[in-house]
C-alpha cells in the first residue's frame, strides 16, 4: 500500500479565467478549464519547485510533479505568446492611426 502524498499533483487544462466572485483556487486540488489562469499556474509551479526541493517526494510523485510542472509552463508560455501578440497588434493600431494622422494634417 502507497502512502497518500502530502500534496497530491493538480492536472493544468484549459485556459479559462475564474469570474470575480469564485473562491480562491486550492492549489492541491485538479484545476479544470474554469480555474486556472495565468497566475495560478504561476503559483502552483512555486509549489511544486518547494515540493521538490523539500526532498519529501517519492519517485512517483516527484515524476507527477514535473509532468505537472511542465504542463503548466507550457500553459504559461502560451499566455504570454498571446499577450505578446496582442500586445504587437495595439502598437501596430498606434502606428497605423499616428500615420493616418499625419496624413490628414498634410
Amino acid at each position: 500500500m502507497r502512502p497518500e502524498p502530502a500534496e497530491p499533483p493538480a492536472a493544468a487544462a484549459g485556459a479559462a479565467a475564474a469570474g470575480p466572485s469564485d473562491p480562491p483556487p486550492n492549489l492541491f486540488e485538479p484545476m479544470t478549464e474554469g480555474t486556472l489562469t495565468y497566475e495560478i499556474a504561476c503559483a502552483r509551479i512555486e509549489e511544486i519547485i518547494r515540493r521538490l526541493d523539500s526532498g519529501a517526494a517519492g519517485l512517483r510523485e516527484t515524476l507527477e510533479l514535473c509532468q505537472e510542472g511542465r504542463r503548466l509552463v507550457e500553459y504559461c508560455a502560451a499566455e504570454l505568446e498571446a499577450v505578446g501578440r496582442g500586445l504587437e497588434e495595439l502598437r501596430l493600431d498606434e502606428l497605423v492611426a499616428r500615420l493616418e494622422g499625419g496624413r490628414a494634417a498634410a
